[in-house]
Order: structure tokens, then C-alpha cells, then sequence
């Protein structure tokens, strides 16, 4: 499960520990653990939907010994859901040149909108990567741009389980079993799109799509 982004010191920083955290031999592939949307907005800094202007090549540092590059996208921000107390506007957003080190490539000078959850770095830069979630605003389903306001923010004390094979059992009351991958073998699936692991008011937390409980599949799941 993903930890909540800490404010790092320099994006040339991060890009050296990237480099690090490759396994040996996998030079050429970025590996992310799994997460729900709710997860990643929940640990993520900055959450925002934005319009891609231009895209540029800049340096990782002003030091001269340094190869490393990254690739800077100007945006055009049409709603921020998250860091709010950390930025207001944000007119760039950075992300690695290198594809094995998780860059991103998104579409520049065209009408798609992005959905874009990230870091924000102790420099004021934006730093995303494809192990943030980063999805065209237009894959999103209904329940995903409203929960965006609220219902994802508001249940944050919630865990996540991805559930791989049967039978999945929780280990804690406030855990959800996220089921998309053993049942569609994709992480965004029916279950990503259209619910909501919400916390009860006895503590415990469950799935909801709206005022609806649990399809009786994602129910069938943890039983023995």
C-alpha cells in the first residue's frame, strides 16, 4: 500500500533514488505496487485536473556532472481537488525523461484533460510519475469525479487490501478487499470505477456505490 508522499528535498533527488530502487536487470521498466484511485488521492499531495499546454526538456540540476534529465509540462489548471495549503496555482508540473525511471508521456496541445495526483517537492515543484495515478478525465466514471470532492478525502482512515487470490480475508475492521484484479485480471476495473471504500459509523469500513452495498460478487469473495 502506498505511503503518504514526504516533501523531498530537490527532484534531482528523486530522480536518484529512482534510479536506485530499480531491481538489477530492469533497466528498461517501471514497476509500481497496485493501488485503488481513493488510495491515491488519499496519500498523494497535490490532486488536480488539468489541460497540457507544451512539454520541454530541462536539465534535473544546474549541476554540470549531472546526465540526468526531465521533462517539464506547462499546464493549464482547471481544478485543484487537493493541496490547496501547500500551492495555489500551478503552471508546471516536472516528471522523469528516462521512461524506466516511471516518466510520463501526456498529450500536449489537445482538448484531453487530465486527472493528475502527485508530490509537491520543498522547491515549490510539482513531481509526478507513473506510479502516481494519472488518468485522462474522460475514463473517469461519475462516482470517481464526485468522489473526488468529498467521499475519497472524507474516508482516507479506510485501508485497501488488493485481493489476488481466493479466499481474501481482512485484518482489520476498517479494511476494504479490493477485487478488481482477481475478477477482471485489471486493476481499474467495475470495482475501481464505481465504489468507494467508506468508513461506517460503528468504525468499520466497507464499499459503497452511492446509497448501494456491495455487488454480492465482491461479497462472495471473502468467504472461506
Amino acid at each position: 500500500m502506498p505511503r503518504s508522499p514526504r516533501t523531498a528535498p530537490s527532484w534531482a533527488l528523486l530522480l536518484r533514488l529512482l534510479a536506485l530502487l530499480r531491481p538489477p536487470g530492469l533497466s528498461e521498466a517501471c514497476s509500481c505496487a497496485p493501488a485503488h484511485p481513493q488510495q491515491h488521492v488519499c496519500h498523494s499531495a497535490l490532486v488536480i485536473r488539468a489541460k497540457i499546454s507544451s512539454e520541454k526538456v530541462v536539465p534535473a540540476s544546474t549541476d554540470p556532472g549531472d546526465t540526468q534529465k526531465m521533462i517539464r509540462y506547462e499546464i493549464k489548471q482547471i481544478k485543484m481537488f487537493k493541496g490547496f495549503e501547500k500551492i495555489s496555482d500551478i503552471q508546471y508540473i516536472y516528471t522523469p525523461f528516462d521512461s524506466s525511471l516511471c516518466g510520463v508521456k501526456l498529450e500536449t496541445n489537445s482538448q484531453k484533460q487530465y486527472l493528475l495526483t502527485g508530490q509537491i517537492l520543498s522547491d515549490g515543484k510539482v513531481f509526478i510519475h507513473l506510479c502516481n495515478y494519472i488518468e485522462p478525465w474522460e475514463n473517469l466514471s461519475f462516482l470517481q469525479r464526485e468522489s473526488l470532492n468529498h467521499h475519497y478525502h472524507l474516508n482516507c482512515g479506510c485501508q485497501i487490501t488488493t485481493c489476488y487470490v481466493v479466499p481474501c480475508t481482512i485484518a482489520a475492521p476498517n479494511e476494504c478487499l479490493w477485487t478488481d484484479w482477481l475478477l477482471e485480471q485489471k486493476l481499474y476495473g467495475y470495482q475501481a470505477q464505481h465504489y468507494v471504500c467508506m468508513k461506517r459509523a460503528d468504525g468499520t469500513c466497507s464499499w459503497y456505490q452511492g446509497r448501494l452495498h456491495l455487488r454480492k460478487e465482491f461479497v462472495d469473495i471473502i468467504q472461506p
